[in-house]
């Protein structure tokens, strides 16, 4: 076998199309790779111009690849990826490697190519990806950011960090230590302990001050995970949420409260104070001012359900793991103290452990409060605890008419706003709040054997 069949023979069996060309592109040799990545036979592309197959806007570029490695004196290699036309009219990216070997044995210039549509493909659709996410990351209200594991080199922010910041972002490029400065001063100690957890692999919630050209007025919500890689952090990310409004609300709310329940508790007492008096005073009118006492204690717990309201609306203590079992025995054991004459039964108590609002219990105590003060005789509730699939499933069954519809919407959440005033008190509210910041929600069946009502609240998934 003469030594040019057997160097064809051995270029046969590469995976890479591997050709020769003369020096105006015109193939001279290819191999048998070209028909798997092509669908042309060797002898089909044998005598044609090689840029004849290349792609209209890719060409000029393909053509001037080759004479730079055709024009260099000595050994040149060259690279270009490309579109290549193939037998039935598709296009392929190659990338090709062209050198100017042209020793006797080869005559031609050498150009070895690879299909790569798989790869540019896949990178075109990264970058579609990147181009869309700094699309979104420009109009985002939310400050999102990245710095490398030690906080010495900032990788990303979006431009909402100047507006809620009110630092320059150039200048965080240059010490990534400045974004410190647009912190309150009296937070930043906080922050930095926050880093450092961070750097160290725990994620963090927080809230603080920024913005020195606002005094320090704005208030940003801030969550943040570390990027691990093989057990390592490389990267922090995170996100900075202006919750100035909100910060102003609870405040106003919780100066409402303070108004509210100091005039109402001091007003309640006088009212209070003058029905005793009255009834001493006046014994025939003892069915009045039991009406009196009656009403006002009745307002007195309406402005400590108030306060809890509250609590639940402005503190955020996050959730925390519930042991829900040991909560519903205790909230049935104080309701029965309260309403000894009450019949409760425990249909049981599945061990349940749910991650919740530590409000729960309270939630749990209006409801069966609610159950006792609206029987028509002699109050009884039954009460189980279920888990169901991933949530555990509070029950309170009662023998009473129907709750109102306006009062059910409250505890479902299918409220209307402009009913609120209709609805009988802040008890149904604190439990649909207490539920639905748990990430829980309730359901309500009512009939003429009574009244189910369902609280399901997710379990804890950690072991």
């Amino acid at each position: 076998m003469a030594r040019s069949e057997s160097l064809g023979l051995l270029l046969d069996q590469a995976q890479d199309k591997i050709a020769l060309l003369s020096e105006d592109g015109t193939f001279t040799y290819v191999n048998a790779a070209a028909e798997r990545i092509l669908g042309f036979e060797p002898d089909e592309l044998v005598g044609e111009n090689a840029f004849e197959f290349v792609h209209p806007d890719d060409v000029d570029d393909v053509r001037g690849t080759f004479d730079r490695a055709v024009r260099k004196n000595s050994f040149a290699e060259e690279t270009a990826a490309y579109r290549h036309r193939c037998s039935d009219g598709d296009w392929v990216w190659l990338e090709s490697r062209m050198s100017n070997l042209t020793d006797d044995p080869l005559d031609g210039y050498v150009v070895s190519s690879r299909d790569v549509t798989d790869r540019v493909r896949a990178e075109r659709e990264r970058e579609e990806t990147a181009a869309r996410l700094e699309e979104i990351a420009a109009v985002a209200s939310d400050v999102l950011w990245m710095f490398d594991a030690d906080w010495s080199e900032l990788l990303f922010v979006n431009p909402a960090y100047e507006e809620i910041f009110g630092g320059s972002i150039e200048d965080v490029r240059g010490d990534p230590d400045a974004f410190l400065d647009a912190i309150h001063p009296e937070d930043r100690p906080a922050v930095v302990d926050a880093m450092g957890c961070l750097s160290a692999g725990n994620s963090v919630e927080m809230e603080y001050r920024v913005n020195p050209e606002a005094e320090y007025k704005r208030w940003v919500w801030v969550q943040a995970e570390p990027i691990t890689r093989d057990g390592e952090v490389v990267r922090i990310a995170g996100f900075a949420r202006d919750i100035t409004d909100r910060r102003r609300r609870e405040r106003q709310l919780v100066v409402m409260d303070n108004l509210l329940r100091h005039n109402l508790r001091n007003d309640l007492n006088v009212v209070l104070g003058k029905a005793d008096i009255i009834e001493e005073t006046l014994p025939e009118a003892s069915e009045h001012t039991a009406i009196i006492r009656r009403v006002g204690k009745q307002l007195l717990q309406t402005a400590e359900k108030e306060r809890n309201v509250i609590d639940l609306l402005t503190e955020q203590p996050g959730r925390e793991r519930i042991e829900f079992h040991g909560t519903v025995a205790e909230s049935v054991e104080s309701v029965r103290e309260h309403h000894p004459d009450c019949t409760i039964e425990v249909d049981g108590l599945e061990p349940a452990v749910v991650r919740g609002r530590p409000e729960l219990g309270l939630a749990v105590i209006e409801l069966l409060e609610n159950a006792v003060q609206h029987a028509d005789g002699e109050p009884w509730v039954r009460v189980s605890l279920r888990r169901v699939g991933a949530h555990a499933e509070l029950t309170v069954a009662d023998d009473h008419a129907p709750i109102p519809a306006i009062e059910a919407d409250v505890l479902t959440g299918d409220h209307d706003m402009t009913n609120v005033y209709h609805s009988s008190g802040l008890g149904f509210w604190l439990v649909y709040w207490a539920v639905e910041l748990s990430n829980g929600h309730v359901a309500v069946h009512s009939g003429d054997d009574g009244n189910h009502i369902t609280v399901s609240v997710p379990l804890d998934r950690e072991p």
